[in-house]
């Protein structure tokens, strides 16, 4: 029940999110007609731009672990047996996923709070208000990735109990 509940807060973050990569393409092309054609610009633009971007890369990466599409170097996992490729999985979820992300989920949620607690916008004139929001963006796209290691985890050791019968 849970596992089922992660899978759909991971797809409906992942594909929510994907509409946000063409408003940001349109959004940079608004940006460079102006800049190079208008010689226009606006603080605001630039750091909306990188709010997406930011938005994408860290919502995102829940996603895809969810669809397998991490870089990773498959020079030998490739050629490994379902039953290791689970090991290998399982063994990289609990003890790399999980830690980094409990330590990144601790040191964001202060970093965003103290953000927060004194309203911090952008330090440059005509920038957006609100950073906390997008610091607090850090801690839940991890939480996100944590949630996707739990499934991770189920999925692998499902695998290996498989190849045990």
């Amino acid at each position: 029940m849970i596992f089922r509940l992660i899978d759909r807060i991971i797809l409906f973050s992942g594909k929510t999110i994907r509409w946000l990569t063409t408003l940001l393409v349109g959004i940079m092309c608004m940006d460079v007609i102006f800049r190079y054609i208008f010689n226009f610009s606006k603080t605001w633009i630039i750091d909306l731009e990188w709010w997406i971007f930011s938005v994408l890369f860290l919502i995102g990466a829940s996603y895809t672990l969810r669809q397998d599409k991490h870089v990773r170097v498959d020079v030998y996992y490739a050629k490994l047996s379902e039953y290791r490729q689970a090991w290998i999985n399982l063994i990289g979820t609990i003890f790399l996923l999980f830690p980094w992300s409990i330590l990144i989920i601790i040191k964001s949620w202060n970093y965003a709070m103290n953000s927060w607690m004194i309203r911090e916008g952008s330090p440059d004139p005509g920038g957006l208000p609100g950073r906390y929001i997008i610091k607090l963006m850090i801690c839940i796209g991890f939480i996100l990735l944590l949630l996707q290691g739990l499934n991770l985890i189920r999925e692998n050791i499902q695998t290996v109990k498989k190849s045990w019968k």
